[in-house]
């Protein structure tokens, strides 16, 4: 899953920046609402997390723009301001939920979750290709009585590869989905976590493989 998060404040926006990503969600993070809007129109999100107060444009302001432009990717409005009607005001400008400052982490996950789950095209807490389950609560990947925990980047590959198995991914498709366009890791870092996610799939006996296609990229298959 990939999340766009814009917050103003850099302690707040590591902090949560960081939570996410080892929950298992790939995130590209901006300071201002005016990047939002122009990262919302070059770039494809499972899900927007907006503060209210930024500057160049405001949290409202920028998710206007954003809905104007035919953009119906769900959106959590962050905000210290809980009056009745400025929680209308989000809500009328296209919020999907709101969740005053301060919040529990476990909180904003758990809106996260149940935001995403309400998308037009619904995908389930568990995905499911050939004898592999993948839990998306628990980042668990289960092939009958066996199972192993994903964490961070491994899980967000496993769970590109479950929600399109079959579909082939070229290397730099995986770093623009994984890593993010603006990341600073070397390309590299495909080939290494690949090869650790091959090896989880080894521990599990599964039928189910990652499919090297030489000079063109990965797909997940079955083995038979």
């Amino acid at each position: 899953m990939k999340l766009l998060f814009a917050e103003d404040d850099p302690d707040l926006s590591g902090a949560v920046r960081t939570l996410l990503e080892r929950s298992g969600y790939s995130v590209d993070a901006v300071d201002n609402g005016a990047d939002a809007v122009e990262y919302v129109r070059t770039t494809e999100y499972d899900g927007m997390i907006l503060d209210w107060m930024m500057p160049e444009l405001d949290g409202i302001t920028a998710l206007k723009k954003i809905r104007a432009g035919g953009c119906s990717v769900p959106c959590l409005l962050l905000t210290a301001r809980d009056a009745v009607e400025d929680r209308v005001a989000g809500l009328d400008a296209g919020a999907d939920d709101y969740l005053p400052k301060p919040f529990d982490a476990s909180e904003l996950l758990a809106r996260i979750r149940a935001m995403l789950r309400r998308r037009d095209t619904y995908v389930p807490d568990v995905v499911s290709f050939s004898d592999l389950t993948l839990d998306k609560g628990s980042c668990e990947l289960f092939c009958g009585k066996k199972s192993v925990r994903l964490t961070g980047k491994l899980y967000q590959l496993m769970l590109l590869f479950m929600e399109n198995p079959r579909q082939l991914f070229s290397v730099q498709q995986l770093m623009d989905r994984i890593w993010n366009w603006d990341s600073e890791a070397e390309i590299n870092v495909v080939w290494v976590n690949i090869s650790q996610l091959r090896k989880k799939l080894a521990e599990l006996n599964t039928a189910v493989e990652i499919r090297v296609h030489r000079g063109t990229g990965y797909s997940l298959e079955t083995n038979a």
